[in-house]
């Protein structure tokens, strides 16, 4: 009686999961990265990959190809809007140019800490932002994180915010990156990522700006001897994938990708900012010279970063900049 009772209960979930299964198609993602296989960003697609083939019992997967081998972040999101590649991971700041709330993720001195950011970009503020995307051709799955970004260079430490004047660093191809670096001096020039380490190297740029484990990753401590962990704007990325790709995919699929997505995205921000408290130890091991801007000096960078943040608040959106300064306040308070 019991083994029939089971053998019943097995038959309904045979089929009740028929239906469910038979949604799932084998699907292989192209997932484009300008950084290493081995930084965290590479790690966590990979993740991600193992994820889908778990949950679609190996029918879904996603196949990383990095260090820029399909294009840098505008031309692979570009790719992704007209259906040529599945996926990619780009810096938030890549999204402005077809939807300008994305920066206020970038504006400079805004956010104090990671789990800050991980409470404003998890909430609404975040959510209203990856609502925009369908409309240009793309979906956001998730924000991840690139961390705190410092600067470094080939020609001098960096002790006050004065020293930034004169320096000739590369930034991402961006009119807040421009504005924030020319506003402390530098001269800014923006450039893509993929070719930065030649770049310092040939000493074309004296220095870049980029969180410890792309700094690590990338090797960049061959042709830079100074950091400066100055703090100066918080870098996120966005997980997407092509829409066309997202409306040829059945609920279940969709379903399969979001909960894959969500789970990487937890992956991903444990495992950076693990790897970015080892890397200001590694970089210190293989020579770089790593100062600290004094609370004075932070201070004074601020003041000079004021007029920036008034223009670009205005220019990414009122509504958007103000959400999320009262957003941030929240946070705040509730940590107190």
């Amino acid at each position: 009686m019991k083994f029939k009772s089971l053998a019943l209960a097995a038959a309904v979930l045979a089929a009740l999961a028929g239906p469910v299964s038979a949604q799932i198609k084998e699907h292989v993602f192209k997932v484009g990265i300008g950084l290493t296989e081995d930084h965290p960003q590479g790690q966590s697609v990979k993740h991600f990959a193992e994820l889908l083939a778990a949950k679609s019992g190996g029918k879904m997967s996603a196949k990383l190809f990095a260090s820029g081998t399909l294009g840098n972040d505008v031309t692979m999101t570009s790719a992704l809007r007209g259906g040529t590649l599945e996926m990619t991971v780009p810096d938030s700041s890549t999204l402005v140019s077809m939807s300008k709330p994305f920066g206020v993720i970038n504006l400079p001195l805004t956010f104090n800490s990671e789990l800050e950011a991980d409470a404003v970009l998890d909430g609404p503020v975040g959510q209203k932002l990856l609502a925009r995307l369908p409309e240009k051709g793309l979906i956001g799955l998730g924000f991840w994180e690139n961390g705190f970004r410092h600067v470094t260079n080939s020609r001098r430490p960096i002790t006050k915010a004065d020293d930034l004047a004169g320096l000739k660093l590369r930034v991402i191809q961006n009119p807040l990156f421009l504005d924030t670096f020319g506003a402390l001096g530098a001269n800014a020039t923006p450039m893509p990522f993929t070719e930065l380490y030649s770049a310092m190297e040939q000493a074309a740029v004296d220095g870049q700006e980029n969180p410890p484990a792309t700094i690590l990753a990338s090797k960049f401590y061959e042709v830079q001897k100074h950091l400066v962990l100055s703090r100066h704007m918080y870098s996120a990325w966005v997980l997407l994938m092509s829409k066309k790709t997202w409306d040829g995919l059945s609920a279940q699929e969709q379903k399969i990708v979001q909960e894959a997505a969500r789970e990487a995205t937890l992956f991903e921000r444990k495992t950076i900012r693990a790897f970015g408290d080892k890397a200001l130890g590694e970089l210190k091991k293989v020579g770089m010279q790593v100062t600290e801007l004094p609370a004075a000096e932070q201070a004074k960078m601020r003041a000079k970063l004021q007029p920036i943040v008034a223009k670009f608040g205005k220019e990414f959106g009122e509504d958007t900049t103000a959400e999320l300064m009262s957003e941030l306040a929240k946070v705040r308070g509730a940590a107190k």
